[in-house]
């Protein structure tokens, strides 16, 4: 992954009291290219630009990092695509929150986003709502899955040759691994050994770091 950040206006100084406009940009893999987005943000007057080769879906992104590090009140920060910035619904919100908590405004060049105004922010609520609406269908299907599988007794089993019930719990297992709970609560869930919980998640394809 790209580890570096370009400065577009010359003779920048970190130190100055004016208010910036700040630019991601991302691309999946090495070999795609970032002139496009690098372009674009330039042109709409991005003086700072933060650039990384990384997945969309890789939690590792020293650049993002780095660049709300970097953030003041008054700053905004500009991607070309929504995409570009979250690598999920849920966390670009959880994002475009931090930045709103530092005083920072957020804008996305194609999807014609601007936090700053009060159409944009109108725009924002409602991905949070959507994002919040599907959250609970989750939580939900997963009670539901929880329940059907108290009421059917322990699943048990190794990965290979599951019954149609163990793969059940194994699905429930993924669900609540995307809610955000750890194995020990999964486990402590499905009345499962930690063990278990494991085996059901590599055989969803979930990878445990």
């Amino acid at each position: 992954m790209i580890v570096h950040y370009i400065h577009i206006l010359v003779g920048f100084n970190e130190h100055t009291s004016s208010f910036m406009r700040i630019g991601y940009a991302r691309v999946s893999t090495f070999d795609q290219n970032l002139d496009l987005q690098l372009n674009a943000l330039q042109n709409v007057g991005c003086e700072k630009i933060f650039q990384e080769k990384v997945s969309g879906t890789s939690k590792e992104r020293p650049q993002l990092q780095m660049m709300i590090a970097h953030l003041r009140s008054g700053d905004e920060v500009v991607v070309w695509k929504l995409d570009r910035l979250g690598r999920s619904l849920t966390h670009l919100i959880e994002l475009v929150n931090q930045f709103s908590d530092k005083g920072v405004s957020f804008s996305s060049v194609n999807d014609k986003i601007d936090t700053s105004t009060s159409s944009g922010k109108l725009i924002f609520h409602l991905f949070c709502s959507l994002a919040e609406y599907e959250r609970n269908i989750i939580r939900e299907r997963t009670m539901a899955g929880l329940e059907v599988a108290r009421l059917k007794g322990k699943l048990g089993g190794k990965p290979k040759g599951l019954t149609e019930e163990a793969k059940n719990t194994a699905r429930i297992a993924e669900s609540l691994h995307k809610e955000g709970y750890g194995v020990k609560m999964i486990a402590a869930q499905l009345n499962k050994s930690r063990t278990t919980v494991y085996k059901y998640l590599a055989y969803r394809g979930v990878n445990i770091n």
